[in-house]
């Protein structure tokens, strides 16, 4: 039957129940009260026990849209003051906090305010000595936060690498394996400054299969990618015409041995240092099928690890839901399919949005006509897609009718890459302002 303007509100109004829902789920205080607490002159985090009353002095550091959040939730846990501690975050997401200087800086391009707070990060981790502890909070968007160029690249060039390598189509792994071996700060040089202080990392995962190592560019942990491996990236996707030649002669000296690699798993800057991680997709994801349930869907999660370019994972989307109006499988309706990951846009236009919104305007075209009750809702947890104040976009069979009304070409604007003014028009978008935590993007696929 077609689809039934009523019934399409409602799911909408349910689909944004459900994804604030995952997104309480995995906020940044909750996750740290999770895993630290005060016990008996200790502080206990995951599996690790510190003696207090043998510490001399005990700091904060940390970077990431969470960052504000993850501090602010740790010096209330702490039963003893912080000596001196930083956090960078993106701009719009700091919180009052204690002890805890807060830097605000750019994202997804570093500027001068991330080169100003990764000095102060190194100013403080270089301070820790022997007897002290150092906790280091990190979250997504750690990677532009915490800028500390090596020798011989400028911040210009840090930008430039960075735009081109969220251009191209490029992985998180493959971007962040660049950006490591340009930093002082990335790859586990955090935990080379901290040495010999201990130092407990907890980590905010918003990353595919949450690897430390990839989580703000894994700055205390130990990193196995090499000079060779930024080679390999830059050719993979035909980069090397148009990166700044000092990025080049920098990869070029460390793959003969000229320029040090990253510190390596068995560097002893990582005897002492510990990582959990507090929080991830998954947590999100259960959280949100919780919800679905509550609201009488079926719930199923398809995976929190989805990845590729946007539009061709909308497109196995659109039919996996068109498969549950027609036949019932994999799950049938009331239905709500979730997955969650971090899928990619290879800009080919110049047009302004994000993997969320793109995601959802393929979906949009694909389910164009389709006859039944169908919203898919797509959006990133940390209330912000690409370069645009949405989180991401609602769309329905009817969205490409809708418009087509308005003098709108959906397949047009998907070609430019320029999905955000197409659901502005729809007033579609998802707005949810910086939600303070960040563990990839969500989508949710209601059928009824």
């Amino acid at each position: 039957m077609p689809p039934h303007a009523a019934v399409l509100k409602t799911l909408r109004i349910h689909a944004r129940m459900i994804f604030d829902r995952a997104v309480a789920a995995v906020d940044p205080g909750v996750a740290i009260t999770r895993h630290a607490r005060a016990e008996n002159h200790h502080l206990v985090i995951g599996q690790e026990r510190v003696d207090l009353d043998t510490l001399r002095r005990l700091y904060i550091i940390g970077a990431g849209k969470a960052g504000a959040a993850m501090a602010r939730a740790m010096e209330k846990v702490l039963p003893i003051p912080v000596t001196d501690g930083v956090v960078v975050v993106k701009y719009g997401h700091g919180l009052p906090l204690g002890r805890v200087r807060l830097i605000e800086a750019g994202h997804p391009v570093p500027d001068e305010n991330s080169l100003a707070g990764s000095r102060e990060i190194l100013a403080v981790a270089g301070a820790a000595g022997e007897d002290d502890l150092v906790l280091c909070l990190l979250s997504g968007g750690g990677s532009s936060l915490l800028a500390a160029p090596v020798d011989g690249i400028t911040l210009a060039d840090k930008q430039a690498v960075t735009r081109l390598l969220l251009g191209c189509g490029a992985t998180i792994r493959e971007v962040n394996t660049v950006r490591k071996h340009l930093s002082r700060i990335k790859g586990g040089g955090l935990s080379k400054a901290v040495h010999p202080a201990r130092m407990v990392t907890l980590a905010l995962s918003d990353v595919v299969g949450d690897d430390p190592a990839t989580i703000a560019s894994g700055p205390t942990v130990p990193d196995t990618g090499t000079f060779t491996d930024c080679i390999d990236v830059i050719d993979r996707y035909d980069l090397r015409n148009v990166l700044p030649q000092n990025v080049l002669e920098v990869f070029a000296a460390g793959r003969v041995g000229a320029l040090p690699e990253t510190p390596k798993p068995l560097d002893p800057c990582f005897f002492n240092q510990h990582l959990d991680i507090v929080g991830n997709n998954s947590l999100a994801l259960q959280a949100a099928a919780a919800a679905a349930t509550e609201l009488g869907y079926r719930p199923l999660i398809l995976s929190s690890g989805i990845q590729g370019e946007a539009r061709d994972a909308a497109l196995v989307h659109a039919a996996i839901a068109r498969e549950s109006l027609v036949s019932g499988n994999p799950i049938p309706p009331p239905a709500c399919i979730l997955s969650g990951g971090e899928t990619a846009v290879t800009l080919r236009g110049n047009g302004k949005g994000g993997r969320s919104q793109e995601f959802a305007l393929a979906a949009a075209i694909a389910l164009s006509g389709m006859d039944g009750n169908l919203v898919l809702f797509s959006a990133g947890t940390d209330g912000t897609d690409g370069p645009t104040d949405a989180a991401g976009a609602v769309a329905d069979p009817e969205t490409v009718h809708r418009a087509t009304a308005l003098g709108l070409s959906a397949t047009q604007h998907l070609a430019d890459n320029n999905a955000y003014p197409l659901f502005q028009r729809l007033d579609d978008l998802v707005i949810t302002g910086p939600t303070r935590t960040n563990v990839m993007d969500i989508v949710i696929m209601l059928i009824a």
